[in-house]
């Protein structure tokens, strides 16, 4: 049995709310930082030869809509590789925590997964909000993770070679979303964004991409996904007069913003909306209102594919009978597998060993796109080329796809999201 290491839990209150996830995530204003007594994989006494995996999800918050979304691919990921003979000849063992779309949930679960149940790793968290505040957690107790869903561009660069993540960054979705805005022939966009690091840093790229495309942005008006009441907001968006709106949120905060409009007689029945994956769910008509679902019909937007045009994986159609919303599912299973196989190449559960094996896996001669083909590969001692689910991986950033596919959306009058018809993926990078 793995000894207990009592856990130092710092936590550091700042003014202002960084709360995202790419997916975002509704956190609160405190700024959360962990750091295991000790330090390093070694010293806390998880490096036993079994991997264990600790996977952080979103079970409650904002976020909570689509937390099967994310924790189904891990739970089929992890079984496929049990079936496949496991990591370094023993079973991998999954362990779930609630994220909470918050940083503070996050951090105890976080204390939990590591020296409690001595995961080598971690799976999550989903919002991008959280992630940045656990970016020093990562590096200072070597513990690699890995992200399907968090794509906040001020992500790139940080948790010092520990963390990584699947989803294409924001820098990427900002110019797919003004693609297409501006090609639906809008020219004067107004932008209702979360005031966290998801909001912000979307509507960044997006206003740059907008006006490089020839399109004017009104009015940039971030908003406290807190808040109660969002006529203010909504209304100095409407007061620059655009010909559309995009509105940056999640799913609780979003329906607020996207009711206000309805209210002010500008909802997507009257004034084009567009948005992005942090509102793509099929739970979010009901939360705008359960009675009426038609009122979300029109609303536009783009999410990274969840099957982009060309790849091959067997996980596609073996998700597709679950029936659940692929929402990030695709790089969550990519996400585990990756890791998974950065274990049999570093011939280790140590986090620092880990780490630093991940990316190598996606740099070499041979191609396979299942961990039973790539670990039988590894163990004749060659060299991968991983091709995934959400990816083929052919252009990698120290830490992260330098390329992304992005799925056009919309909402239909029942509530549903779905692809629209004749509209091509739109590919960025």
């Amino acid at each position: 049995m793995r000894s207990n290491v009592m856990r130092v839990l710092v936590v550091l209150v700042a003014a202002v709310g960084l709360v995202a996830s790419a997916c975002g995530g509704s956190e609160s204003s405190d700024k959360t930082t962990t750091t295991a007594a000790g330090g390093g994989s070694s010293s806390r006494g998880n490096v036993d030869a079994q991997l264990v995996m600790g996977a952080l999800v979103p079970q409650t918050g904002d976020l909570s809509a689509i937390a099967k979304s994310l924790q189904t691919p891990i739970e089929m990921a992890v079984a496929s590789i049990n079936e496949a003979g496991g990591v370094n000849g023993k079973q991998v063992k999954l362990v779930v925590a609630d994220d909470g779309t918050n940083p503070n949930v996050a951090a105890t679960s976080y204390a939990k997964l590591i020296n409690t149940d001595k995961a080598d790793l971690i799976i999550g968290p989903a919002p991008s909000g959280v992630a940045a505040k656990m970016l020093d957690s990562f590096k200072a107790d070597k513990v690699p993770a890995c992200s399907g869903s968090t794509t906040a561009a001020n992500l790139k660069d940080g948790g010092g070679g520990y963390f990584f993540r699947t989803a294409p960054g924001d820098d990427l979705q900002g110019p797919a979303l003004a693609t297409l805005i501006t090609n639906d022939g809008h020219k004067k966009v107004a932008i209702l964004a979360r005031n966290d690091d998801y909001g912000k840093g979307f509507s960044e790229s997006l206003k740059t991409a907008l006006t490089d495309g020839g399109a004017k942005v009104t009015t940039t008006v971030l908003y406290n996904p807190d808040a109660s009441n969002f006529d203010a907001d909504v209304q100095k968006a409407l007061d620059s007069s655009p010909d559309a709106v995009a509105v940056i949120g999640f799913n609780d905060d979003g329906a607020k913003v996207v009711n206000t409009l309805i209210g002010k007689g500008e909802g997507p029945s009257k004034m084009p909306t567009y948005t992005a994956d942090g509102m793509q769910s099929n739970s979010f008509a009901k939360t705008v209102d359960a009675a009426d679902l038609t009122k979300v019909a029109g609303i536009k937007g783009t999410a990274p594919a969840s099957a982009p045009k060309g790849i091959q994986s067997p996980f596609t159609a073996e998700f597709a009978k679950t029936g659940i919303d692929t929402i990030f599912s695709s790089y969550y299973w990519d996400c585990t597998n990756l890791m998974a196989l950065a274990a049999v190449k570093a011939k280790s559960d140590d986090g620092t060993k880990i780490a630093e094996a991940f990316a190598k896996n996606l740099e070499g001669d041979n191609d396979c796109n299942t961990f039973k083909d790539c670990k039988a590969l590894l163990d004749e001692g060659k060299s991968i080329h991983y091709r995934g689910a959400s990816s083929a991986f052919d252009k990698w950033n120290k830490m992260q796809p330098g390329t992304g596919v992005y799925d056009v959306w919309q909402y239909t009058p029942d509530g549903k999201y779905a692809n629209i018809p004749g509209v091509q993926q739109i590919s960025v990078g």
